[in-house]
């Protein structure tokens, strides 16, 4: 094009507009830590290093209480069970229904709340898996056999997720399974890492040192993080801890989240260990990186996990951990940890002796902690939200 005898070059300018991504996180009330560190630190990262292409809305409806508003029933368990269920897979979904058009993708942090992309625009969806226990019921109903109601509804978050166009994943493990029981077309998913959020360092709180020493009576003590559900075999740290006071009888056990089921207690009171355990919830972040710092030793003794977020946490304050010997524990640890097999109390006896007479045993701190940097919540964020963007550019 010529215009007064110059030649003049036309650019096409495309203007470039964030993409709006809904978050949409578990309800606070159900108290998943994990699930909603992971929501928390993906909304983060993602305001502040990707506020040019993705402007990321946290999305969470009010928890409605019926059934524990009823007399004489809402304070038991079964009231609130009956109350998670109806906000889930009612009140959630049609809260989202009419936000249909108000964001441009969705990513649900959480794949147990996979059912809600059912009312969502598939093409539009993301979801995190972050392990296949949700679905276990239906792959392997032998080994964990569940009642219709329960299997319908895990079938119904299956759906939800089989609808996505993005499932992302935090190990090669979890892959695999996904791929082994077929419930995910490969072509959809995303290896997403978790990562260390940045209170879990070397750094020392004082001032948290001292409400903590003030509980722990300045005595040695093995930390364990993490609820008290089946697959934590809970049951393997207690029978450890009851046989390691036999030889270190100063020795705590300090206990962080998590309630105790009434085996666990009867367990505690048939060891005679209650005096010796020291149950802390509700932790800030913090506080539980000082707890890490002190502890002689973190275990993790579960036999089942998605990714182990507390091996990563405990190595990047410079703690030794101590972990079940599970391929995806493995892959997350690496060199930085000590393993032993889940079931064999002897054995971690035996290594967690070691490793109080003399901590040298363990893997230096320089490999934990370089370890513990293979993972961040920057790049988990980046991951994710180029996935997003990748998905825009195919519209």
């Amino acid at each position: 094009m010529k215009f007064l005898g110059i030649k003049i070059k036309l650019i096409k300018v495309i203007s470039m507009k964030p993409i709006f991504l809904a978050i949409i996180c578990d309800y606070l009330e159900e108290e998943w830590h994990s699930m909603n560190l992971c929501s928390q630190m993906l909304f983060k990262h993602l305001q502040t290093e990707h506020p040019k292409s993705i402007e990321a809305i946290q999305v969470l409806p009010q928890f409605k209480q019926r059934f524990q508003n009823i007399p004489k029933l809402g304070k038991k368990h079964v009231a609130f069970n009956a109350d998670r269920f109806l906000n889930r897979f009612w009140y959630y979904p049609q809260y989202l229904k009419p936000k249909v058009k108000e964001f441009d993708f969705y990513h649900i942090a959480d794949h147990s709340y996979a059912h809600l992309a059912l009312v969502l625009p598939p093409e539009k969806t993301g979801v995190y898996c972050h392990d296949i226990d949700a679905f276990r019921s239906l792959i392997e109903p032998e080994q964990e056999p569940r009642p219709a109601w329960y299997q319908a509804m895990s079938r119904r978050i299956l759906r939800g997720l089989q609808s996505c166009s993005l499932v992302f994943y935090s190990n090669q493990e979890i892959r695999k399974q996904i791929e082994h029981y077929q419930l995910v077309e490969p072509s959809r998913l995303v290896h997403a890492p978790l990562g260390v959020a940045s209170e879990f360092s070397l750094i020392k709180y004082d001032h948290i040192d001292q409400t903590i020493n003030h509980k722990i009576n300045k005595k040695p003590f093995i930390l364990h993080v993490g609820s008290c559900i089946p697959r934590k075999r809970i049951d393997v740290l207690l029978d450890v801890f009851a046989k390691i006071k036999n030889i270190h009888p100063e020795l705590q056990l300090v206990k962080v989240s998590g309630e105790w089921t009434q085996n666990q207690k009867q367990q505690i009171q048939d060891l005679e260990i209650s005096q010796s355990i020291i149950h802390l919830q509700g932790l800030e972040r913090t506080t539980i990186a000082s707890l890490y710092q002190q502890a002689s030793a973190v275990l993790l003794t579960s036999e089942a996990e998605g990714f182990g977020l507390p091996i990563i946490e405990a190595l990047a304050c410079g703690a030794i951990v101590i972990a079940s010997d599970l391929t995806v524990l493995r892959e997350v640890g690496g060199k930085g940890v000590i393993y032993c097999p889940v079931n064999d109390i002897l054995t971690w006896v035996e290594t967690l002796t070691k490793v109080l007479s003399n901590p040298n045993f363990a893997p230096d701190q320089n490999l934990r902690l370089q370890q513990a940097q293979k993972y961040s919540w920057s790049n988990h964020a980046q991951i994710i939200a180029q996935s997003y963007l990748k998905l825009a550019s195919k519209r």
